[in-house]
């Protein structure tokens, strides 16, 4: 890839372990790493001006459901709480196939990126029992055009309707059957290298829809492959009266009964954790991914991050599956996040810097990625610059690391890049024609929802 120099930058905000802020600064970069920031480099292979720029490290996503781009907006479902809008929503999902999956991921990832998140991780776990072999792989097919770090997930359902689950029984999978392409993904795309733009989880869904084998075999072979866990935990009560009702355990004691905590798990949600609970998660290193505008939506709750982030609990920032949340803007989720602990909290809730850390170097951290989310020598140039200077911005250069969350950000970033590689300039994506995708996926959502 050769040398690349981002010069002048009004702000670097690295989001390192000294929360570091480099003002009118390069950031030097060599075949996707970052060399150095702050001194005077005279030339590069490729160079940028970045003056009047404030440059912070790539928005890394902890949970989504991409597919769900293509069931947003619908009015039906949008007064329901999680089991009721699961229910009613099973009834489209059934029909996605594969083409929905790449367009619904090139169309999610996409607008991830105009807004700085350069790494997404994609819990699917809807499976039509015809025709799906290949979602996954389709998957990071659309990555790979878009030049997105992408992390995969084998999700599935194991437990239907018919035997006490919440989805139809025509969407869950033989146990065997889901832990074979777990073990084909992972073989396929689990790069375990620094800087790799490929990685796999196993994300069996969630405790209403999967069995205890299903749980406790994808553990034990998650483990034996060096892969890790992910799955949807203590999102709502309907669901802790579920695990009270179904296994006679908090959703968390059950997780914990079946293998599923320590430092190579993290959990979507994470709303109705108790004081025990929490303790739990920081004393074995379980991750959380935190939801807030899919949590409103819902009216599941509100996560407890900063008595997490008290506790040293892993946390991170996620925008969840776009029919919860309705967009794809992990810039936008800063805000609300930083709004939601504001007035749940008070002066307890997390400054605007503290959101913009959970939004990278914590995300990072429960991706168990130590290669991004920070802008520091040695790690990956994923990064994005946004106009300091336009009339929005007027009066806010106070604080640059708090700024994306305190005041918000509501267009696309000038520069992203991942990986050293320019993938969108002024919020036109580099590796896709956006109008001609978007009239496919419309195309798409019309067939899939009539």
């Amino acid at each position: 890839m050769g040398t690349l120099l981002l010069k002048n930058a009004a702000a670097v905000v690295s989001c390192d372990e000294k929360d570091r802020i480099y003002y009118n600064a390069d950031i030097y970069i060599n075949d996707g790493e970052i060399i150095s920031i702050g001194e005077n480099v005279q030339t590069a292979d490729v160079i940028y001006d970045m003056s009047g720029r404030y440059v912070y490290p790539g928005l890394v996503n902890t949970h989504h459901h991409l597919y769900q781009t293509f069931t947003r907006n619908l009015l039906k479902v949008q007064k329901m709480e999680l089991f009721d809008w699961l229910t009613a929503l099973y009834e489209i999902w059934r029909g996605i196939d594969e083409e929905t999956i790449y367009l619904s991921s090139l169309v999610g990832m996409g607008e991830l990126i105009k807004y700085g998140c350069t790494t997404c991780f994609d819990h699917h776990y809807i499976f039509p029992k015809k025709n799906s072999e290949h979602f996954i792989d389709r998957q990071f097919e659309a990555a790979d055009k878009l030049g997105m770090r992408f992390y995969a997930s084998r999700g599935s359902m194991s437990l239907g309707k018919k035997d006490g689950g919440l989805p139809p029984d025509d969407l869950v999978q033989d146990v065997d059957d889901i832990l074979n392409d777990c073990k084909r993904l992972a073989e396929k795309y689990d790069d375990k290298r620094r800087f790799s733009m490929h990685r796999v989880a196993f994300a069996p869904c969630s405790p209403f829809s999967v069995t205890p084998q299903l749980l406790s075999e994808s553990a034990d072979l998650a483990r034996k492959m060096g892969v890790r866990l992910h799955t949807h935990v203590a999102e709502t009560k309907d669901e802790e009266n579920f695990c009270l009702q179904k296994l006679g355990k908090r959703p968390l004691e059950f997780m914990e009964s079946v293998g599923w905590t320590g430092s190579d798990v993290w959990f979507a949600h994470g709303i109705h954790f108790n004081d025990s609970e929490l303790k739990l998660l920081a004393d074995t290193g379980t991750g959380v991914a935190h939801c807030p505008v899919s949590n409103m939506k819902l009216a599941s709750g509100v996560c407890r991050i900063p008595d997490m982030l008290k506790l040293g609990v892993r946390a991170g920032l996620a925008v969840d599956g776009s029919a919860s949340n309705d967009c794809s803007n992990l810039m936008a989720e800063m805000r609300a996040a930083y709004l939601l602990h504001r007035l749940t909290y008070s002066d307890k809730a997390p400054s605007g810097a503290e959101i913009l850390k959970l939004a990278t170097a914590g995300s990072a951290d429960v991706l168990g990625r130590d290669d991004i989310g920070m802008l520091k020598p040695g790690m990956a140039a994923d990064l994005f610059a946004i106009d300091a200077e336009s009339l929005e911005l007027a009066g806010t250069f106070t604080d640059p690391a708090g700024l994306l969350a305190t005041v918000g950000y509501s267009k696309p970033a000038d520069y992203v890049f991942i990986n050293g590689k320019l993938v969108c300039e002024y919020g036109h994506l580099k590796g896709i024609d956006e109008a001609e995708t978007a009239r496919e996926a419309n195309k798409k959502v019309k067939e899939l929802i009539k």
